[in-house]
């Protein structure tokens, strides 16, 4: 059998690393692309996976988003010629069967109980040695927070909520807390490394290890919101767009909340004796995960 997975940001590096280990280690020859943008690359080789690099960035423009599209796509159906590869279609069972029928999706759709972060979280355990890389005082509040998706094609406003985030989190840095940033392009991390107080780290870190000693998480969503759910920390989204079907689940059940005011921020320390063992954290076994992609596959393969 083998399996072609093909990585475009840094969060699907998380999500699919658990998932490759254990398909290699029920026979499958794993094949991994990368595309050259944010901390992927970084991130790849901080995990140590074996990948091929294609296509990059090409800005926040849409035109030059369009040509670095077609462009990639060309490189990786190259790429791809004359290698068989297996596929599944595979969704969390919070997206409903009719927003994907658009798609061409209809019966080819196997859906998977909650979160892929509560798969890919579920071995997981926090490093210390985070808080040391970042010089962050455990003992002092620390509040972790992911810019908005500005150069991403669902997301082409800029977010004004969220400015309003930085504004007030710039402030509570004067009184002692540890707000760190965590940018998705190089113009943002320039930006926000001229403001005091904020913390920004200069490569890839070990974000979900931050998350988890974190009292809050502010994100405009996205895959961080989602981590901080699976690891029972306190978030936020800041998002104003359309809100996806995992995001609408989240916030009805209270494990995700979706700010109006910055003033509703809780800018406090959580509860000690919860640390990065929080009781909201929710784990499942990836092995799940990886039955389900695999009796998606046609039989014989």
């Amino acid at each position: 059998m083998r399996v072609w997975v093909d990585l475009t940001n840094s969060p699907h590096v998380l999500v699919m690393h658990p998932v490759i280990d254990r398909l290699r280690r029920r026979g499958a020859e794993v094949e991994v692309t990368a595309r050259d943008f944010a901390q992927t690359l970084g991130l790849l080789a901080r995990e140590g996976m074996a990948h091929t690099a294609i296509g990059h960035h090409r800005g926040e423009r849409l035109g030059a988003k369009g040509i670095g599209l077609a462009q990639r796509s060309l490189a990786l159906t190259r790429w791809a010629h004359g290698r068989d590869f297996d596929l599944a279609l595979v969704v969390p069972d919070a997206i409903p069967p009719e927003r994907l029928r658009r798609y061409g999706a209809s019966g080819k759709i196997h859906a998977y109980a909650g979160l892929k972060e509560e798969y890919y979280l579920a071995d997981f355990e926090p490093d210390r040695g985070v808080l040391d890389e970042l010089a962050l005082d455990p003992d002092r509040p620390i509040f972790v927070v992911r810019t908005p998706p500005e150069v991403s094609l669902y997301h082409r406003f800029a977010n004004d909520r969220f400015a309003a985030v930085l504004r007030r989190l710039a402030a509570a840095a004067a009184d002692g807390a540890q707000p760190v940033v965590l940018p998705r392009t190089a113009a943002q991390r320039s930006e926000l490394s001229q403001v005091s107080g904020f913390i920004v780290p200069s490569r890839a870190i070990d974000a979900q290890s931050l998350i988890a000693y974190a009292d809050l998480v502010v994100s405009a969503g996205g895959t961080m919101n989602r981590e901080a759910v699976a690891l029972g920390t306190p978030v936020w989204t800041t998002f104003e767009g359309r809100l996806g079907a995992v995001d609408e689940r989240l916030i009805a059940e209270g494990r995700l909340r979706q700010l109006g005011d910055v003033d509703e921020l809780p800018l406090t320390a959580r509860d000690a004796s919860a640390g990065a063992s929080a009781e909201g954290r929710v784990r499942r076994d990836p092995e799940l995960l990886v039955d389900l992609l695999l009796s998606a596959l046609p039989p014989g393969r």
